[in-house]
């Protein structure tokens, strides 16, 4: 399972939640401590970047809340940010330097790197988004099984049983998502990947692919 790999996935320097990734080798396994992080992280922050707004919110100075936004704690929300008209972040959120929490986007015990963009009609929940990744409006990322047993990860042959029930979708750095796409629990896209509009995707997709569905997935030239 090299492929769904915290080190093969992202770059660490673009997130404020380094320390805390590099304790783990699988993305999904950070996910039962994303709350506690941002609370001991948060009172660290500088004070000259960051203000602390009720509890357990801290917010950069930098970064452009609009007023019809709702933020729930814990959560950071770093420099430069955008969170727009009507998004709501229920809690245990990390939203990275310059990057985009659209019109009624609903995030939901995240990491998103730097530059992230779920700029329209998104959910993101249980889930961690790398450098630059982006995801098309109407996205989401399903994070419970319809029979809600415990997610497997699943790559071919190869399965790791992760015993979490909660899991959306790991995207590595630089992964465009389509349009009205669904992430279903437990998937994994692999950096600089394409995932056509309209797909339904599961499991482990390589880096450096276009899915364009289930039976043709491509390698990028």
């Amino acid at each position: 399972m090299e492929d769904c790999k915290i080190k093969n996935l992202y770059n660490l320097d673009e997130t404020i939640a380094k320390e805390l990734l590099e304790k783990f080798t699988y993305p999904w396994e950070v996910l039962p401590h994303i709350e506690n992080f941002i609370i001991e992280l948060g009172n660290k922050l500088d004070t000259d970047l960051y203000e602390k707004k009720g509890d357990n919110i801290w917010i950069a100075k930098s970064a452009k809340v609009y007023p019809t936004a709702y933020i729930n704690g814990p959560a950071i929300i770093g420099e430069n940010a955008e969170i727009r008209h009507c998004a709501f972040i229920r809690g245990k959120a990390i939203v990275g330097n310059g990057a985009v929490v659209g019109n009624s986007t609903e995030l939901k015990n995240v990491i998103l790197f730097n530059k992230v963009q779920v700029p329209h009609y998104n959910y993101v929940g249980d889930s961690i988004l790398g450098y630059k990744a982006h995801m098309g409006a109407g996205s989401i990322t399903s994070n419970v099984k319809s029979d809600k047993k415990l997610v497997v990860i699943k790559n071919r042959e190869e399965k790791i049983e992760t015993g979490i029930k909660k899991i959306g979708a790991m995207l590595g750095d630089e992964v465009e998502v389509g349009c009205n796409s669904v992430l279903n629990p437990g998937t994994v896209i692999g950096r600089n990947t394409n995932i056509y509009p309209l797909s339904s995707v599961r499991g482990v997709i390589k880096e450096n692919s276009i899915y364009k569905n289930k039976n043709e997935i491509v390698e990028k030239i």
